[in-house]
């Protein structure tokens, strides 16, 4: 294929009139916390391949996702719009994925619908969670191919659950006691620690080829690693999107023993397990990044990688550190994530950048790479002047709202609100340039600019759209 003349701009080659706009993969992890990856600051589980890609790309140290819940996480990246705009607030679990009132809403156009609207060819690897029944489909929401699950979660392996040790969530153990049980065999573990019994992800959830059932017995972290390289190597010459969501690190716990026997030192086998999940998926995340890279495509591909929202720390192990709070709440622990960016053609490697960003500006930069018209009205922004330049955009305002729960950020100032039984308690107040772990609150100090914040918030809410349930 012949390619246009290159320009230079700010010292980064630009692909001239003419050129094929490059392939766009979103890599999504599941409850990944900030403070795991080598990049982040982890140093209890090497992740190589995850450190390698921050190298060669840009690391942000304060990218935000809109919910600290899967779902709604989910229905803003891929739309581009704040998720309360159009009800897609809560997180729907178990059954509730089998209502039909419930999904991301068809008039809402995803991503995948813009790229394949400008030529690309569209695949969904991995998990939905934006609506388990036949309209809400991800063939009927602008993906060509579709290979993965519906609802929130799935189990690793199918039962009996060979090959693999489990954790496993309960109410009751064996001996009638509280803590942990574990099998004669040692490979499974129940535990009552978080009160609660290990949901039914399976349940009207089988694994998908399209709309058909499959039946699959390695390891779902290495199966989508298998469909995603696949799907790369059929797509030799026509410009792609793939969304790969891996389901790691979410529960169920299920380490695959080969990876499990790497991580012997870690005493806890709840951190051992979480540890094996893990490693296997920056094994895997650097398999398809190989593949990538050896079919000639690395350079003219643009990559993010995020975690959907903060690490389930009691659930998992999952670390957040510095911050403050886990997957469900709106302190930085259950909304800031590990965020990376590559496009070798296009942006300069080895950056960290400090400016505060959203998930749904991955998506606004995408689909100015891609050249595809997007909702002028989207929530997103095309960060390329930022990692072209390093003009930083203005400053803008951050809004988070979960029922009663909600947060607003506006430059170093943050106000959040958390919920007991139900009800809305005061807002709190904190400076995250002096405070990242928010451990003073200074609303009582500073009660014109809670004042002042909180009314941004109201306004800001009022115009969002009322919950779908």
């Amino acid at each position: 294929m012949k390619i246009g003349p290159l320009l230079l701009l700010s010292g980064v080659l630009l692909s001239g009139a003419g050129a094929r706009p490059p392939n766009i993969m979103f890599i999504v992890a599941d409850d990944l916390g900030y403070g795991e990856l080598g990049a982040y600051g982890g140093k209890e589980i090497p992740t190589p391949q995850l450190d390698r890609l921050a190298a060669e790309g840009t690391r942000f140290t304060q990218g935000y996702v809109t919910a600290s819940y899967c779902a709604p996480s989910r229905a803003a990246l891929l739309t581009g719009h704040y998720q309360t705009r159009f009800g897609y607030e809560h997180n729907p679990t178990g059954a509730q994925n089998a209502d039909p009132r419930i999904g991301l809403p068809v008039g809402m156009r995803t991503l995948a619908d813009h790229l394949r609207g400008a030529g690309y060819a569209t695949a969904l690897v991995g998990k939905w969670h934006l609506g388990g029944t036949p309209r809400f489909h991800p063939q009927r929401r602008g993906f060509d191919e579709f290979f993965g699950f519906l609802h929130e979660g799935h189990t690793y392996v199918p039962p009996p659950w060979l090959g693999v040790t489990s954790w496993v969530r309960r109410t009751a153990l064996p001996d009638g006691g509280k803590g942990r049980w574990t099998s004669p065999d040692g490979r499974i573990i129940w535990t009552t620690h978080m009160g609660g019994n290990e949901p039914d992800y399976n349940a009207d959830n089988p694994l998908l080829r399209d709309s058909q059932p499959v039946a699959e017995t390695a390891h779902l972290t290495e199966v989508f690693t298998r469909e995603a390289c696949d799907f790369i190597t059929r797509h030799p010459a026509q410009p792609f999107f793939l969304y790969l969501a891996y389901n790691a690190v979410h529960s169920p716990l299920q380490a695959d023993n080969r990876y499990l026997a790497k991580y012997a030192h870690i005493t806890d086998i709840h951190r051992r397990i979480f540890a094996a999940l893990l490693a296997q998926l920056d094994d895997s995340v650097g398999t398809v990044l190989a593949h990538l890279r050896e079919s000639g495509l690395e350079r003219d591909t643009l990559v993010v990688f995020l975690s959907d929202n903060g690490g389930a720390t009691r659930e998992l192990t999952s670390s957040n550190a510095p911050l403050r709070g886990e997957k469900g709440s709106l302190f930085e622990g259950g909304i800031r994530v590990p965020f990376i960016l590559r496009w070798p053609a296009r942006f300069p490697a080895g950056r960290t950048v400090d400016t505060p960003i959203l998930s749904m500006d991955a998506t606004a930069t995408a689909l100015a790479a891609a050249g595809a018209k997007a909702d002028p009205a989207a929530d997103g922004i095309d960060l390329s002047p930022l990692l072209t330049t390093s003009a930083a955009p203005s400053e803008r305002t951050f809004y988070w709202r979960a029922g009663a729960r909600a947060a607003l950020r506006q430059g170093a100032w943050k106000i959040m609100r958390e919920t007991s039984s139900n009800q809305a308690r005061a807002w709190q107040l904190y400076n995250l340039a002096e405070d990242i772990g928010e451990r003073t609150d200074l609303a009582a100090k500073e009660p014109a600019r809670v004042a002042d914040l909180a009314a941004r918030w109201n306004q800001w809410s009022a115009a969002q759209a009322a919950p779908l349930r």
